[in-house]
């Protein structure tokens, strides 16, 4: 049991959080030019090594800062959703280096394997299994800190302001994230679960639950987001298809 948490502790630890995932899944778009220690890799595959250091104790100090009460369910649980999102962004981040490899010998003419097992494994890796493992491992984690917060939640917080802009931000990544990763099957039937769950809920439930209130916002900036991208392109397209990375 956590005694004596600082009401503020939770607000920051959110806000962090919603930073990190627009400095390591945002920014990290525009690293993508040759590491000068090793020029296979790009500095967009190197920096894709550091998220797991960093999200993963994020999402265990807010695991550890929402709730009253640590149950060894719930900590199992955390460890295993937690070995979920590390094994899809490894098997991401590998195959994917090895994507943009193939796809820059076959446009500048030197080799094209395009047409050939070797790509068509690599981006089955790179576009559905990495994706796929690590966003059901990011939803899953998702969903049990609102479960676990809802058990026996801290109690009303402060900087409510800290919570409106991290779930603001994220709501921002996740919508870029799901559309991107072309998993949008998996963040918007949970993204609109997540509204529904937190407007069922109420203000005063929300005020004594923030994390709640963040993922209840951000999945609401989120689907907003899907419905006018999907009024906008007749569809959910992915950036990259319609050029815009």
């Amino acid at each position: 049991m956590l005694k004596n948490p600082s009401p503020n502790r939770l607000p920051i630890l959110l806000l962090t959080f919603a930073l990190s995932t627009l400095a390591f899944i945002l920014a990290v778009v525009f690293l993508r030019f040759p590491f000068p220690l090793y020029p296979l890799l790009s500095t967009q595959d190197v920096v894709g090594l550091l998220p797991p250091l960093v999200f993963i104790p994020l999402y265990w100090l807010i695991f550890r800062h929402c709730a009253t009460d640590t149950r060894v369910g719930q900590e199992i649980a955390f460890m295993l959703l937690a070995a979920l999102w590390v094994e899809g962004q490894a098997v991401h981040l590998a195959a994917n280096s090895i994507n943009n490899l193939i796809e820059s010998l076959a446009r500048n003419q030197i080799l094209d394997l395009k047409p050939t097992d070797v790509y068509q494994l690599a981006y089955f890796f790179d576009e559905h299994l990495g994706h796929y493992l690590m966003h059901v491992g990011m939803l899953g984690l998702a969903a049990l800190l609102i479960y676990r917060e809802g058990r026996r939640p801290m109690g009303p917080v402060t900087l409510r302001w800290a919570i409106v802009l991290a779930g603001v931000l994220y709501g921002i990544v996740y919508f870029c994230l799901f559309i991107e990763g072309g998993t949008v099957a998996l963040g918007l039937p949970f993204g609109l679960a997540v509204v529904a769950f937190a407007a069922m809920s109420g203000r005063t439930a929300l005020a004594q639950r923030p994390v709640l209130a963040f993922f209840g916002l951000a999945c609401l900036v989120a689907v907003v987001l899907f419905a006018g991208w999907g009024l906008a392109w007749g569809g959910l397209p992915q950036f990259s298809e319609v050029r815009l990375l």
